[in-house]
């Protein structure tokens, strides 16, 4: 197995409660996700990846339904979830997509598989030049078995590449350019009830007229028509949980 999507999801969000189950158009976020992220030619799999609260039976048993293999991990030390999770399937590339992401272009991923360069890594937008909400990550298993043994701060844990990002030394990275110009400002993830209006708006907009397979240039021809949706969560800054996370950091120790 080459490639495989792991979507982080779980139902305990603080600023957005159960957001990975609200409704957009008649489906839930998670699904929506999950279906754009199949249309990727570059994947062999996609799958959820969710911590082991009660609270994400929901979740779980929405995956059953829609046949997706689903994994339970810790809460809190999620850079443990994603590493025993790909433990057990052990593929050459581990592709990191989170569940607040509905907008997702699948072409990007695509995009980036082939991109990859041989030696590579750790593949990301560095330089954050797509929409926040399209972000993709991929990570060879060895890098990712490599930063579950060391990484030894709490934002590091919570935040699965951190510990790649902090060393870059360690690791060969690479960056993805958003082949569209200008679009790094833009946000289109689901955090905020704010995110939950606009996105709500292009679901609305496009599956009433049948579409399911928008891709970012329809997005942006759509929001050009409609440019008052994009006020809607201006306010709100990219990497917010991020940034909280990296405040209040503290040592964790290596107990693996």
């Amino acid at each position: 197995m080459k490639y495989i999507a792991m979507i982080q999801a779980r139902c305990g969000s603080t600023r957005l409660p159960d957001k990975v189950l609200k409704d957009l158009a008649g489906k839930t976020d998670l699904q929506w996700v999950i279906e754009r992220v199949r249309r990727s030619k570059a994947l062999d799999e996609a799958m959820v990846v969710t911590s082991i609260e009660k609270d994400n039976l929901p979740l779980i048993r929405l995956c059953a339904e829609l046949n997706v293999r689903v994994f339970a991990g810790s809460e809190e030390d999620v850079l443990d979830r994603y590493y025993q999770a790909a433990k057990l399937l052990k593929p050459d590339y581990v592709v990191r997509i989170t569940a607040d992401c509905p907008l997702f272009d699948w072409r990007y991923l695509d995009m980036a598989a082939k991109q990859m360069e041989a030696g590579t890594d750790y593949m990301a937008g560095i330089t954050e030049s797509f929409p926040d909400g399209e972000d993709i990550e991929i990570i060879t298993y060895d890098a990712l078995k490599q930063s579950w043994e060391k990484a030894a701060m709490a934002s590091e844990r919570e935040h699965v590449t951190m510990y790649i990002k902090n060393h870059p030394g360690q690791f060969r990275l690479q960056n993805l350019e958003c082949p569209i110009p200008g679009l790094g400002m833009k946000r289109w993830t689901l955090d905020e009830e704010e995110d939950y209006q606009f996105i709500s708006a292009v679901y609305q907009h496009f599956t009433s007229q049948g579409r399911e397979d928008f891709v970012t240039e329809d997005i942006l021809a759509f929001l050009k028509e409609h440019p008052e949706l994009e006020g809607l969560n201006v306010k709100y800054q990219r990497n917010e949980g991020l940034l909280n996370s990296i405040q209040n950091d503290r040592i964790v120790g290596l107990e693996r």
